[in-house]
């Protein structure tokens, strides 16, 4: 993956297929466009119920290749242990990729870990642009401060009221193919579990059927196929009303 000097669009998730999971469609239908796009996570996933993080990275490598990502980055917190100490982290990253827009998880979420990530990557957001907070990039050189210019929560199975849908009819094939890269971690016809892997919430083929049955539901509220609802964090603008409202979709 080439290295950018700034991304158009950056998405955190607690561990790796979270991005994915909740928002795959969008950030390759963001790179198709032309915009370089990226995932961080926070964690290796250390503490999941099936995989390893050696095989949990192996998986994200692929499917960060499948949506052709231009930024795979893991930040190394303990899973299970995402603390305020991690906010300083989040920045750097902010401050390394620069991203215009900002993914992330719901503040409302079944996991704690989804939860606290969202929670740090909204302040992340805002101290990043403080120019009398210091960082240091890998290298030792100070780094500019940034800030994001949106920020978007995903949604996952807490009920969700989204400000907007993205049509992900066109990239719901790699999307799939981009989840399918879990094996270990979502349901996967040709993965074996070992003997002290137990059947997940995620793994379960339902949830995968779930999945999708919840793209089709928001993707025909637009008149589309599949889509990935979004909500907007603060009021939406626009300079321009037909671009901002450029789905060819009937009312409903």
């Amino acid at each position: 993956m080439d290295t950018p000097k700034a991304l158009d669009v950056l998405a955190f998730g607690a561990h790796p297929d979270d991005a994915e999971l909740a928002a795959g469609g969008t950030l390759r239908l963001c790179v198709l466009q032309g915009h370089a796009a990226g995932i961080v996570d926070l964690t290796r996933g250390e503490l999941g119920s099936r995989g390893t993080s050696r095989i949990r990275a192996e998986e994200a490598r692929a499917a960060g290749e499948v949506l052709g990502l231009a930024v795979r980055e893991n930040l190394g917190m303990a899973d299970g242990a995402i603390t305020d100490q991690g906010r300083t982290a989040i920045i750097r990253a902010l401050r390394t990729w620069r991203p215009r827009i900002v993914l992330t998880h719901p503040p409302e979420c079944r996991h704690p870990d989804h939860v606290q990530t969202a929670k740090l990557v909204v302040e992340a957001c805002f101290y990043s642009g403080l120019r009398k907070l210091v960082t240091e990039d890998a290298n030792g050189q100070t780094q500019q401060p940034w800030r994001p210019r949106h920020v978007l929560h995903f949604a996952e199975v807490m009920p969700f009221e989204p400000t907007l849908v993205v049509d992900v009819t066109s990239t719901w094939a790699d999307r799939t193919r981009a989840l399918q890269c879990y094996a270990s971690q979502v349901h996967h016809p040709d993965y074996v579990p070992k003997k002290d892997e137990p059947e997940t919430f995620i793994s379960n083929p339902d949830f995968f059927a779930w999945i999708e049955a919840r793209a089709r539901m928001w993707g025909y509220r637009i008149g589309a196929r599949y889509g990935e609802p979004f909500a907007y964090r603060g009021v939406m603008g626009t300079s321009d009303l037909m671009s901002a409202l450029s789905l060819d979709a009937r009312f409903r």
